[in-house]
């Protein structure tokens, strides 16, 4: 009987699915539940020759930043010396790009798919992440006919914008990358998104580009001029949603909450209810699928002892030990104190209802803080809890639970830090 090939012993390796320039993806089984995943399996040797190794870590960061029901999950990362790993969820029914070469699709299946991407990438800028690289090979499609967007290794942080607020790297697929991109003179990465997805609403709908041309120079030209033809089965609504779609000046392009108050669009269109994080998610079950398994727990009525050596590459920004297998936790989210974890606990909750935030214990050192009003995704829920790394040092992080990301990013650097200045011995990140 042949020998199956096993990873770390927790998932079957079967058939290659697909292999790229620096990776190869297999169809794998998890051991203990049955559970099909992809696996995506990187040589590391090959991606620091090529210097693409910020490019993996800026991948899995986004991937965690990105969940989504319309986007493919990331579940694990994991490592060898010569290895990386990518554990992902498995989508069953292929590329997007394989239906469409048969032809075009029926316009209640184009808006189908075109609503599921407008509401992951709505998702993604939201986060402060644009996709870059949206094309109907990214798209894939499950066993319900459900699009998953895939693909983020072009996607862009916004730590990757200059001082001028833009980004300015060229990439993406010509034909479906927006004028702004090709002229080389900066671009709002979430625009260019929109443009891509106005290149992708037209291939469904014709089953051929709006942009095509034998010399790559007038197919350039027609870009820049947003210069293309409507097949005579266009509807009039969707020929009117695609031209402010396509728009060469990218001020003046449809934006996403003016594309969700169309008609043609809204019609059968369930808007997504986020769920918060469950709070099974973001305690040792998360950790786990995010590679850090080597937490230690101690008795309730002291804190969580915190690792060594994740206490040490997360805080340290100058001994970056393992970041590129860890969940990235970002400056003003983490401190170290001095103080005992009763009172840094005693501390952050007058510190919340100074804030007019609602307290909940979930747990010994473990609080939940819950903003009353509405924000753009819903109201703002914060966890905090204190990890003991020594007698006399504890650490203390905080993490999104629900709501929107920029508003937790002006939490942590607007109102958290002067409120606990009292008992922070330093911020992760900051220079000491």
């Amino acid at each position: 009987m042949e020998e199956r090939k096993t990873l770390f012993g927790k998932y079957e390796i079967g058939r290659l699915l697909g292999k790229g320039t620096f990776a190869k993806v297999y169809y794998g089984k998890q051991i203990a539940t049955g559970e099909s995943v992809a696996i995506k399996i990187i040589n590391k040797d090959q991606v620091k020759k090529e210097c693409m190794m910020e490019q993996i870590k800026r991948e899995i960061s986004v991937m965690h930043l990105v969940r989504h029901k319309n986007i493919v999950e990331l579940k694990e990362v994991m490592a060898t010396k010569t290895k990386i790993f990518f554990i992902m969820e498995y989508v069953r029914g292929g590329e997007l790009f394989a239906k469409v070469a048969k032809g075009k699709l029926k316009e209640d299946l184009s808006r189908k798919y075109f609503q599921q991407l407008i509401s992951a990438i709505d998702f993604c800028h939201s986060r402060g992440v644009s996709h870059r690289d949206l094309k109907p090979e990214n798209l894939l499609l499950d066993e319900n006919e459900d699009l998953k967007i895939s693909d983020f290794g072009l996607s862009a942080l916004p730590e990757q914008l200059r001082n001028d607020g833009l980004l300015h790297t060229q990439c993406g697929t010509p034909a479906y990358v927006a004028p702004e991109v090709l002229r080389k003179k900066g671009y709002d990465g979430s625009k260019a998104d929109i443009w891509s997805c106005g290149v992708i609403l037209y291939v469904l709908l014709a089953g051929f580009l709006p942009f095509q041309d034998v010399n790559l120079m007038n197919m350039y030209r027609k870009v820049f001029k947003a210069e293309f033809d409507f097949p005579p089965w266009f509807s009039s609504e969707s020929r009117r949603l695609i031209s402010k779609l396509l728009v060469a000046d990218p001020g003046r392009r449809i934006t996403i909450p003016a594309i969700m108050r169309v008609p043609w669009f809204r019609k059968g269109f369930p808007r997504p209810i986020e769920e918060p994080i469950s709070e099974k998610a973001d305690e040792d079950d998360q950790l786990q699928k995010l590679g850090l398994e080597k937490w230690v727990k101690s008795k309730p009525s002291s804190p969580k002892f915190f690792n060594a050596f994740e206490f040490i590459s997360s805080m340290s920004s100058g001994f970056d030990l393992s970041n590129l297998f860890e969940n990235k936790r970002k400056s003003g989210s983490m401190f170290t104190s001095k103080c005992s974890a009763t009172a840094i606990m005693a501390k952050i909750e007058m510190a919340a209802k100074g804030l007019n935030f609602k307290v909940a214990k979930v747990k010994d050192f473990k609080i939940k803080l819950q903003r009353p009003s509405e924000g753009r995704k819903g109201s703002l829920s914060v966890t905090a809890e204190v990890f003991e790394v020594a007698p006399a040092v504890a650490v203390v992080e905080f993490s999104k639970s629900a709501g929107d990301s920029l508003e937790y990013a002006k939490f942590c650097e607007e109102d958290v830090r002067p409120s606990l200045k009292d008992v922070v011995w330093t911020w992760k990140g900051d220079n000491t």
